[in-house]
């Protein structure tokens, strides 16, 4: 499912003043170890990297060489030990166009081969290769989605001929909860525009502009980045498992889980600081 608009990002509400010291760091750099065709890895600020969909030309419509990249891309991301909290956002008008139907033709479209059964293989090999880039469609992979109020949403492959296969209809109905919903776009390919998007829960809130709607992503990462990575991470690993797991499962998980985090020096690091603060905003009574 793919946005044609501006950008793919977060927000919440004002910034603390810690997240305002953080935001107001120096110009983005290139990020280290990031180069990409169709993606470009900048380091935001202090902890937080964006990454854009990088091919404006093009729509950003995703190519070979993404479908590739994302991968690499976010498994790096992973592993980097100062990231803790990534904007995702399109290069210039649009945010992506879907597939790259142009340059993926050949494979999607005209298998080599006069074997029905190998063909059908290979077809399944290669669409479990481009599950494995973000395993959902890149809307319903992000934990918080906002954008601006010229946004318009399409489940678009009906059109095309085939069957979304990267994870729409299967994460969609549990993002906005309605399947008579889900059955209309899937069914249709209209055009879902940004009021209805907030209001069915696919965003979370709608901006006049890109420039605005940036601006509330980056004022989220840095609140993000603000807080235990610990406590951020297990938060988010516990919503994820709870999603496809009863409450008593989803309880039992978090037991387990926190049996073992509940162990950090985070939360020593925290209740010292919110007894200092108690302590000092009593001398100042």
């Amino acid at each position: 499912m793919a946005p044609t608009h501006p950008g793919l990002s977060l927000s919440l509400r004002p910034m603390s003043s810690i997240a305002q010291d953080v935001a107001s760091t120096a110009a983005p750099r290139e990020g280290p170890d990031h180069n990409y065709e169709s993606l470009r890895v900048t380091a935001a600020q202090k902890h937080i990297l964006h990454v854009q969909l990088n091919r404006p030309e093009k729509r950003n419509a995703m190519n070979k060489a993404f479908w590739r990249e994302m991968v690499e891309c976010f498994n790096k991301i992973a592993q980097d030990p100062d990231c803790r909290a990534v904007v995702i956002s399109g290069a210039g008008k649009l945010f992506t166009a879907d597939i790259d139907l142009m340059d993926m033709a050949s494979e999607i479209l005209q298998p080599q081969g006069d074997d029905a059964a190998l063909t059908s293989w290979y077809l399944r090999s290669l669409i479990s290769k481009y599950q494995e880039t973000f395993s959902v469609d890149l809307i319903t992979a992000c934990d918080i989605r906002y954008c601006a109020q010229d946004a318009f949403f399409q489940v678009k492959e009906v059109d095309i001929g085939l069957a979304a296969d990267v994870g729409t209809l299967q994460r969609l109905p549990k993002v906005i909860g309605n399947k008579s919903l889900v059955n209309e776009l899937a069914f249709t390919c209209r055009k879902m525009m940004a009021d209805e998007a907030l209001g069915s829960g696919l965003v979370s809130r709608v901006f006049p502009d890109k420039v605005q709607m940036l601006d509330a992503a980056f004022t989220l990462a840095a609140e993000i980045s603000t807080k235990s990575p610990v406590a951020v991470q297990s938060t988010k690993i516990n919503l994820v498992y709870s999603r496809n797991h009863s409450v008593a499962e989803g309880l039992n998980y978090a037991a387990t889980w926190n049996m073992s985090m509940l162990q950090t020096q985070d939360i020593v690091k925290s209740v010292q600081a919110a007894v200092e603060n108690k302590l000092h905003g009593n001398f100042k009574v």
